[in-house]
């Protein structure tokens, strides 16, 4: 990702820095083709391309080249007409960001579509740390945000008083389910269901016979897909009479610390771990880096998104990946309150609905059991008609 600040350095600087309070534009092609970010202060915005050559010109900085920003396709940027410039649809980050290949950046590319599709105008705030979630919120409030998007679990706290002091705005908050309120939409997801798929395929694919888990924080919405992994490996070991081993569960404490999620990962592989789902955002940098540092013969597996497609740079080693609709429940919630139907529901996500589940092993397909994928399918079934359930105890209830 390539960022360019209008300060007087007036040069490409690469990487995302949110403090500071100088303003800078960043274009994001591999987001979309159609849009830069306006960062202030430390608060971000997303504006068209097309925007950002009239709003340096405005600042003085004309000379500036924005050569990795492509011109915007012709035509109005509010292709929806005037409904949607009156309707702000704004996001509040846990600390992973919003580039963490994870819940984070799915949960804004469901932002994004909502700007491309409803014509909408939209607002973004990165949180570095847990003490900006309710100044964060508190901002989209006073920006006049017509539905505000907090991120994660971590938000709940700053949600539900944010939402209490302000019940004329609506929220519709990720990874919560136990809120209260008129105003606050809640989606949730089932992922002990889609992990339990990943750990039963994965007690397959294990020729070490351990395989392993970490998380970020130790949050309901983490240690819920660790329950699942560790259920399918249980339900391989029944099935087959086999005894994989899942190494006690361990934590990072946060979604940043790389070097401690490499750490992690380095002492479940000096137990002969060859597969390791690590739950935290980003943190799957550490546990790759890991891998490739010692040269062992194990995979991962990703979370939330396709994480093979999202971040190819570790593709050959992700056995899988255990999926969120992040962001078509993200989607689905503004264009709700656009169309004047919010309603303040829980939405869970299941194998049923295609809320959770397992993406494509891709070329690790061929190298599982035979017979596998037609084990998982029948697995699936099972659940869905409720023949097999209680995975964790953060399921949705």
């Amino acid at each position: 990702m390539r960022e360019y600040r209008s300060d007087t350095n007036r040069r490409p600087v690469v990487g995302r820095r949110l403090s500071g309070t100088y303003d800078r534009f960043i274009c994001i092609a591999e987001r979309s083709s159609n849009h830069c970010i306006h960062v202030f202060g430390g608060h971000v915005n997303t504006i068209s391309r097309k925007r950002v050559l009239g709003t340096l010109g405005i600042l003085g900085a004309a000379a500036l080249t924005l050569s990795a920003c492509a011109t915007a396709p012709e035509g109005d940027d509010n292709a929806n007409g005037d409904a949607g410039s009156d309707f702000l649809a704004c996001m509040v980050s846990d600390e992973g960001g919003f580039d963490d290949k994870s819940f984070n950046e799915l949960s804004y590319n469901g932002l994004l579509q909502a700007e491309d599709e409803l014509g909408i105008e939209i607002r973004e705030s990165e949180s570095s740390s847990e003490a900006d979630y309710e100044p964060n919120l508190e901002g989209m409030v006073d920006a006049g945000c017509s539905i505000i998007v907090p991120v994660g679990f971590k938000l709940a706290d700053a949600t539900q008083a944010v939402a209490d002091a302000n019940p004329e705005v609506n929220f519709a908050i990720v990874d919560v389910d136990y809120l209260s309120g008129d105003n606050i939409k809640q989606l949730n997801y089932d992922t002990a269901q889609a992990a339990f798929l990943a750990g039963y395929a994965a007690a397959g694919y294990s020729t070490s016979k351990v395989v392993a888990t970490y998380g970020g924080a130790e949050i309901p919405s983490v240690t819920i897909f660790m329950d699942g992994f560790k259920a399918g490996v249980e339900q391989w070991n029944e099935a087959k009479g086999d005894s994989v081993t899942v190494l006690p569960f361990d934590y990072v404490g946060d979604f940043t610390d790389q070097v401690r999620a490499q750490q992690i990962t380095e002492g479940f592989l000096s137990q002969n771990a060859d597969v390791i789902l690590p739950v935290g955002g980003p943190l799957y940098q550490g546990g790759a880096e890991a891998i490739l540092d010692a040269g062992a013969d194990a995979v991962i597996l990703g979370v939330d998104s396709d994480l093979a497609v999202a971040d190819e740079k570790y593709k050959d080693l992700i056995l899988v990946s255990i999926m969120k609709g992040l962001d078509v429940t993200v989607f689905d919630s503004i264009q709700q309150a656009f169309d004047g139907e919010f309603e303040a529901d829980i939405y869970t996500g299941t194998l049923e609905n295609d809320g959770v589940g397992l993406s494509s092993f891709y070329d690790f397909e061929g190298e599982l059991p035979e017979g596998m994928m037609d084990e998982l399918d029948a697995l699936k079934q099972q659940i869905i008609d409720g023949e097999l359930s209680g995975f964790s105890e953060f399921s949705p209830k």
